[in-house]
């Protein structure tokens, strides 16, 4: 089935007429179904997006991210967000909004005076439907997810830029077959037929835009050419127009990143667009990347490959960076430790401090006589605060490794840095546990977290039994709230060194009881966790469910949870500079989830 193309002209006028000053959105039109040539291991084909409502999963497009050229590894990388989606069986539209950060305000400016014109859809393909037309194999998307819309310098679809448009009255609509020539061969071709028609260059550079081919071109002209005397009412708007973002140097960084990471981790599943790269050396990518800059790579060495592609493109260090982060994720998500289980994760908003207001028990109901008033209640409060903050390391990986190809030990550095992030919100905890003197941080009542006055403390340390852990278990089930009524905490987990992991084991372990006095009461009760980092080889803890009640609360960046990486050509380095960067902060919030045993 052929696909079509909408045949628009555009007028040079400096404001979008859908712009809305005020509320920083403009109108956008974030696919046209454009066909796009494309390569995998089998050869080329030809990819085609459906528009229709059922083909296309909205969902995470509503309320997405608006991208600086597909980039999401910073918070800065977000320009703003998609307010509106939807899509008519012929395009997809959408109404954006952009932030009003002072750094987003001159790419806001850029789109107003019509500089910064191209856009780009990333989106994830659900469902294929191959076909054949014209000897050309078709990929067509029937079903699929669009995730973001970016600002880009070079769309993939014909139409992908922000631009003046005038929509006749009556669409035409042509053919977009396989290419059969170059791009620099139709360009010329259209040129001449321009000059044989009298048309002026805003015609060639709008059939050279959309990627017209000389058959188009020419059908074109014959149409421009009979409406010159018989010109169509003209009705002006401005459109972001959108196509897919395949080609985008961004994503096509990330696909070369993900074939990278791929060849280091082999159980990864590589994406369709990425497979092309699959047996890709550092030393081939550069080259690929030189090649499409237009730069000639002939009699370059390896060494000079990698030289040249770190100083004069910044998709180099962009690929080695996301493969970085592949691998640094996978290790840190590998090595939790066995506090954080017992905390509760959340996000901050910015550096300030996060504080936290715990409400008291809700006021209990009173007996309301006839004609009776129904008297107000008041709930009393506590608030405790932390902040997040920074934490952060260098790394370098030389050109010698990347000339090399040893991945091996391009993968054991990045696996590295992911253990040591998983480490350090380790060390971060259980610094914050032991504070003062193993007592545990000071909260706002200006008393330890472990404290006599709080309930919640062993008074002489003993080791673990049925006995301490009855004490224990009572401790937190007796526990009262700030209205002093009793709130009935659940102990689930008990918190032990490696030193005291086998006892813990032994008190905790399901047996078959011969008599009533052999039962053991807290077989099953109790979850064990055991945490090596802690420095005291006797002090246990029994606590509730963080989910439960307040307790441990840790927090990450809004937008940067996790270890996030930064790339660049190295200074200090000859090759690739990778930042590794941990927005992290803990505190307690209350203290009624916790008891603490200095053990003996």
């Amino acid at each position: 089935m052929a696909d079509t193309m909408e045949l628009l002209t555009r007028r040079a006028t400096l404001a979008p007429a859908t712009v809305d000053a005020e509320a920083r959105t403009v109108e956008v039109i974030w696919s046209t179904g454009a066909p796009v040539r494309r390569r995998d291991m089998a050869g080329q084909y030809i990819e085609r997006l459906s528009l229709a409502a059922e083909a296309v999963d909205l969902s995470r497009l509503e309320g997405a991210s608006v991208l600086d050229a597909h980039r999401q590894t910073a918070v800065r990388d977000v320009l703003g967000s998609v307010r509106r989606a939807d899509v008519d069986g012929k395009r997809g539209t959408a109404l954006i909004q952009f932030s009003a950060r002072p750094e987003v305000e001159p790419v806001w400016q850029d789109v107003l005076a019509g500089i910064l014109r191209h856009v780009s859809v990333g989106y994830s393909v659900e469902e294929w439907a191959e076909t054949t037309e014209n000897g050309a194999r078709v990929l067509t998307a029937a079903r699929w997810t669009p995730h973001e819309i970016s600002l880009v310098p070079t769309p993939a679809d014909p139409g992908a830029h922000i631009r003046m448009e005038t929509e006749m009255a009556e669409t035409t609509t042509t053919p977009a077959p396989p290419e059969a020539q170059t791009r620099a061969e139709a360009n010329t071709e259209i040129r001449s037929i321009a000059r044989i028609a009298g048309l002026d260059q805003s015609w060639i550079d709008g059939q050279i835009d959309r990627g017209a081919d000389p058959d188009t071109a020419r059908r074109a002209a014959f149409e421009a050419l009979a409406s010159r005397s018989a010109s169509p009412i003209r009705t002006e708007q401005v459109r972001v127009e959108m196509g897919s973002s395949q080609d985008d140097p961004a994503l096509r960084a990330r696909q070369m990143g993900e074939a990278l990471y791929a060849q280091i981790n082999p159980r990864h599943e590589l994406s369709d667009p990425a497979r092309r790269y699959a047996y890709s050396t550092p030393v081939d990518m550069a080259k690929e990347l030189l090649t499409l800059r237009g730069e000639s790579t002939m009699a370059l060495s390896p060494a000079s490959l990698v030289t040249r592609a770190l100083h004069t493109t910044s998709d180099f260090p962009i690929i080695l960076g996301d493969t970085v982060g592949r691998v640094l994720r996978d290790a840190y998500q590998a090595a939790p430790s066995g506090i954080r289980r017992l905390g509760r994760q959340t996000t901050a908003r910015d550096f300030r401090s996060v504080n936290k207001i715990m409400l008291g028990e809700a006021p209990l109901l009173e007996k309301l006589n006839e004609h009776g008033e129904i008297k107000a209640g008041t709930m009393a409060e506590t608030r405790e605060a932390y902040k997040v903050e920074t934490w952060a390391r260098k790394i370098g990986i030389t050109r010698q490794v990347l000339v090399n190809d040893d991945l091996g030990a391009f993968s054991d550095l990045a696996r590295r840095m992911g253990q040591a992030a998983a480490e350090t919100e380790a060390r971060i905890l259980v610094t914050l546990l032991e504070a003062g003197s193993g007592n545990g941080p000071t909260l706002s009542d200006s008393k330890t977290l472990f404290h006599a006055d709080h309930g919640n403390k062993a008074g002489s340390g003993a080791a673990i039994s049925d006995a301490t852990l009855s004490t224990a278990r009572l401790a937190l089930r007796t526990q009262k709230g700030i209205e002093d009524r009793t709130i009935r905490v659940t102990p689930r987990n008990l918190l032990v060194p490696p030193a005291l992991e086998t006892t813990a084991e032994k008190w905790l372990a399901s047996i078959a009881p011969a008599t009533a006095a052999d039962v053991n009461p807290f077989s099953g009760s109790l979850s064990l966790v055991v945490e090596p980092r802690l420095s005291s080889a006797t002090r246990w803890y029994v606590t509730a469910d963080p989910g439960e009640i307040d307790g441990l609360e840790f927090a990450y960046l809004s937008g940067a949870e996790g270890p996030q990486v930064e790339s660049r050509s190295g200074w200090d380095v000859d090759g690739v500079e990778i930042r590794v960067i941990l927005d992290f902060g803990a505190g307690f919030i209350d203290h009624r989830g916790w008891f603490m045993n200095a053990g003996a």
